[in-house]
């Protein structure tokens, strides 16, 4: 398959530590790692090398483009097995994670994963609700996985605690040929709860890094 560019360098995506019990979403994993490659955007991701994380990491690394993961201290003995894939970036906690993971990346994608991924799913929707970054959040959303949550945001919205401008703030396809095309062509959300100015990314350190080859 013929390369292609895209606007995005560096792309987070938030997935589980769970293959989950069908194939589809494995095969989910790989085609978005495949897409990944092909348009040559490297990957941030939380760091583990098992379920799918572990698939997406190591396809984005074995078709040449740069891994970055980051993971807590403590979830390293459960989440890294057998060696770390590209460079693995160790952070002090959960939140130091998602800001490490947010600053690094250009936009955010969400594969099917649990309570986790889910969690920094809407923490970087709320951001950009917020005005903190104008990054486009996507979720692929496999077989239906994430129509229940989609829903719910419709009824946010219907019930009057979500602007029916912000809703849009989350795309969402079944493939990741198809959401990836979305998101180049997303335009960001402007009616932040304060200007996007007023909010600064702390910058984090005292981290340290490990490197597989």
């Amino acid at each position: 398959m013929e390369s292609m560019g895209s606007k995005f360098k560096r792309i987070c995506v938030f997935c589980g530590s769970q293959p989950g019990h069908r194939k589809v979403f494995s095969d989910a994993a790989n085609d978005l790692g495949n897409e990944l490659v092909n348009r040559k955007i490297d990957l941030v991701y939380g760091g583990g090398s098992v379920g799918l994380m572990g698939l997406i990491s190591q396809r984005v690394f074995d078709g040449g483009c740069h891994v970055l993961g980051v993971m807590p201290k403590a979830l390293v003995p459960f989440e890294i097995s057998g060696g770390a894939v590209g460079d693995v970036r160790i952070v002090s906690d959960m939140h130091e994670r998602k800001a490490e993971m947010a600053k690094e990346a250009e936009a955010f994608i969400s594969l099917p994963g649990g309570y986790g991924t889910m969690e920094e799913t809407m923490e970087m929707i709320t951001w950009a609700q917020l005005g903190i970054h104008n990054k486009p959040v996507g979720l692929l959303n496999v077989d239906g996985y994430y129509d229940l949550l989609l829903s719910l945001f419709d009824k946010g919205v219907e019930e009057g605690f979500i602007k029916p401008g912000a809703r849009h703030i989350v795309i969402s396809a079944p493939t990741a040929n198809e959401l990836l095309t979305k998101m180049e062509q997303f335009a960001p959300y402007s009616d932040h709860v304060a200007p996007h100015e007023s909010w600064k990314m702390e910058e984090l350190a005292g981290y340290t890094s490990i490197r597989k080859s």
